[in-house]
């Protein structure tokens, strides 16, 4: 659980009891480039650390896959409704490479979270975090050029944005769903990755 627990201690001070006693609650699990660990309309009843991989959560609209995040080594995905609500999933995770996870049992999760401050702690720190991200999200359509917003995604998602298909960025930067918008999203975002790259070869 390397990656694992350096990204946990890396927003709060862990301790090695606590490791010990969340060690004792997940299972190793691999799965394949493509599974949903998640789906939209069902009861999933599992939490996922990731420690190798990437994963993309979504949302199916009018049979349309609206991209709303990634995670990838050393962070956590499950479905919110779920965990707090007791309802079914609004939303998909798939993985977008081979994953190598440690699941835990959201009712253990749950019961960690009551129980065991240090981890209660952690949770509330994704959580802001992610609030945060999806208020600045908002904020960024309105107010940041189709560059500005790359740049900014690179700078929320340093370890996927060389990772993830054209489409799935632009979905997640844009709002039209127009055919040419598209087009132009990933034109956009593939020119960028093409100076990237150039920067990183010199």
């Amino acid at each position: 659980m390397k990656n694992v627990i350096n990204q946990m201690r890396s927003l709060y001070p862990i301790s090695d009891d606590t490791i010990c006693i969340l060690k004792k609650h997940v299972e190793l699990c691999r799965f394949p480039k493509r599974f949903q660990l998640i789906k939209a309309d069902s009861f999933c009843k599992f939490a996922y650390f990731i420690e190798e991989g990437a994963t993309r959560s979504f949302w199916l609209v009018n049979g349309e896959e609206i991209t709303t995040s990634f995670s990838c080594e050393g962070g956590i995905v499950f479905s919110m409704d779920e965990l707090y609500y007791n309802r079914m999933s609004e939303e998909f995770v798939e993985t977008l490479e081979n994953v190598v996870t440690y699941k835990i049992s959201l009712d253990d999760l749950l019961h960690l979270f009551r129980t065991n401050i240090e981890l209660a702690n952690w949770g509330r720190i994704i959580h802001q975090n992610e609030y945060r991200r999806l208020h600045r999200s908002h904020k960024d359509r309105l107010t940041l050029s189709a560059k500005e917003r790359y740049e900014e995604f690179k700078r929320q998602f340093p370890h996927i944005y060389q990772r993830v298909q054209l489409g799935y960025v632009a979905c997640l930067l844009y709002t039209s769903d127009a055919a040419d918008d598209r087009r132009q999203r990933q034109m956009c975002i593939r020119d960028s990755r093409k100076k990237d790259q150039k920067k990183t070869q010199k």
